[in-house]
Formats: structure tokens, sequence, C-alpha cells
């Protein structure tokens, strides 16, 4: 257990490190000069204040240099400070990411319980038109995107009934984006959990415990559901990272001062520190995430350990 932990801590160090790279080089990516795009809506500004920012930047210096002192900046947990107010990207972050993280774990929630439910319900069912009335409603779920989604509940919910605030970062707030990300993404995990119980109900072991004359729901329980929670458990680890990027989106429609709202933003006002800062915690909380599902899976399959 010792080494496969050791070879997904440097799995994802090494993911980390790559990232640091891509998004030290973003500034440098953008056609004509950074600086003056970054200024192009500020009227007044100078050629000297031009020139003191590419100072600032550290844009003036070689590429290698650059990011040298990039990296080193990070260590200590200095990821610059933002264009528009020059205040410290770091703490903009730490303020608006756990309404993010809030949303996304809320939104997990409610497509795991939905997708693992309909998924096992439909494998037990198989062939019956309880299968097929389940998977046919995955499919639409699959097919909708978020933002149509959201506006349909928006409308409906907030707008018509007024059950739920339109905007805001309260507790009822949360129910309609948490609702939005969630049945979408229950629709993938439902047919994944679906297609991975079929599988699971045809392996001997499961005949052979109905055999022994244990009762069905210990054998869904115990031996069919635990069996087949490796591929949903990687499925759920992904689906929480798409949440985050989802979020972007649905943080916009809502109104919910999550990062992805504050990204939104930081692009229109080309506030290239900022979405540097954005792009660098995002990959570090998908790594995260990544390597906490790892260890659970091993965790439940012993023979990935080995």
């Amino acid at each position: 257990m010792a080494r496969y932990l050791l070879q997904r801590v440097f799995a994802a160090i090494l993911t980390v490190f790559v990232t640091t790279i891509a998004v030290s080089m973003l500034i440098h990516l953008v056609p004509g000069d950074p600086v003056q795009i970054m200024y192009a809506q500020s009227q007044g500004t100078t050629p000297e204040q031009l020139e003191e920012v590419r100072a600032r930047l550290g844009l003036d210096r070689p590429l290698v240099e650059q990011y040298v002192t990039y990296i080193g900046r990070v260590l200590q947990g200095d990821l610059g400070h933002t264009i528009r107010g020059e205040q410290p990207v770091l703490e903009l972050l730490l303020l608006r990411l756990p309404n993010t993280l809030v949303l996304a774990s809320a939104a997990l929630l409610i497509a795991a319980t939905i997708g693992m439910t309909l998924g096992f319900v439909a494998a037990y069912k198989r062939g019956t038109w309880i299968d097929t009335v389940l998977m046919t409603t995955a499919i639409l779920g699959v097919s909708m995107p978020h933002f149509w989604l959201g506006l349909i509940l928006l409308f409906y919910f907030a707008v018509q009934l007024q059950w739920f605030p339109v905007a805001g970062n309260g507790i009822e707030n949360l129910v309609l984006p948490a609702v939005t990300l969630g049945l979408t993404n229950a629709a993938i995990i439902a047919r994944l959990t679906r297609s991975s119980m079929i599988d699971i109900f045809d392996q001997d072991f499961i005949r052979t415990a109905h055999a022994k004359g244990l009762p069905k729901a210990v054998v869904l329980s115990r031996h069919a559901l635990r069996a087949g929670l490796v591929p949903i458990v990687t499925m759920i680890g992904l689906q929480f990272t798409y949440m985050m990027g989802g979020a972007i989106v649905v943080e916009n429609v809502f109104g919910w001062n999550g990062v992805g709202r504050m990204a939104i933003q930081a692009i229109f006002q080309r506030d290239y520190p900022l979405i540097q800062g954005f792009i660098l915690m995002f990959a570090v909380v998908v790594v995260t995430v990544s390597l906490l599902m790892d260890l659970i899976y091993a965790w439940l399959d012993p023979r990935i350990r080995r």
C-alpha cells in the first residue's frame, strides 16, 4: 500500500509541476503585448506606466528567469496581485473557493444518490420497462447542457413559483445550482452503475451467495454493491472535477459567488495574474481529488494495491 501511495503522490506532484509551467507561460500565449491588452480599456495610461507594470510582472526578464521567479513566489504562497485593485490573488481565491467547493459537493451528493440508485434499480430490473424508462431518462439527462437546465429551473422555480431566490449565496440559493449540476451528472453515474452492476450480477460469487441461502438484500448490498463500486467511485471522482468546471457556467447563471464566476470576470477584465492563479488552484484541487479517489478504490479493491 505504501508503494502504491508513493506512486500516486509522485504522479500528483509531477502533474502540478507541469501545470505550473503551462500557467507561467500563459501570459506569453496572448497575441501582441499582454500589458497593452490588459490595459486596453484603461484610458490615459502612459507608456511609462505600462513599462512599470511590465517590470512588476517580470515580463522584461528571460522566460527561464520568469518561471523560476514564479515558482519561488508560488512556494511562498504568493500568486501575485490583481491588475484591477491590486489585491492579493491567493486571498481572493481562498475567499471564493469554499463557495465553489460547497456547490460542487452538494451537486455530487445529488448526482451520486440519484445516479447510483437509478443505475442499481435499472440493473436489477434489466430488460423490463423500468430499465427502459430509467435509461431513457438518463440519456435525456446527459443531453441537457448546464446553462439550459439552469435557466429553465431558474425561470420556473425562482421567477414563476418564487420558491427560491434568483441569486445570492445563502442555503436557499444553493438548491437550484446544485440540482442543475447534480441532475446532468446523475445520468452519467446511473448509466455506469447499471453496466457495472450487470457485470457483477453475472459473476459466480453472486450465484454462490444466493445458493448458500443468504438473504437477497445481503447479497445485493454486501457482495454485489461493494464489488461494483470501484469503477463507480472512479467516475464519481471524475464527476467532481467535471462539476468544478461546470460550476463556472452555473455560478454565472445563478449569481453564485464562487471562483468560477470570478474567473469569468477576470477573463473579461483581462486580469492575467488572477486567471493564472485560478488555473493553478483548479489544477491543485483536481489533482488532490484524483489522489483521494485513487486511495479510496485501492481500499475497496485490494488487487489494485498489489
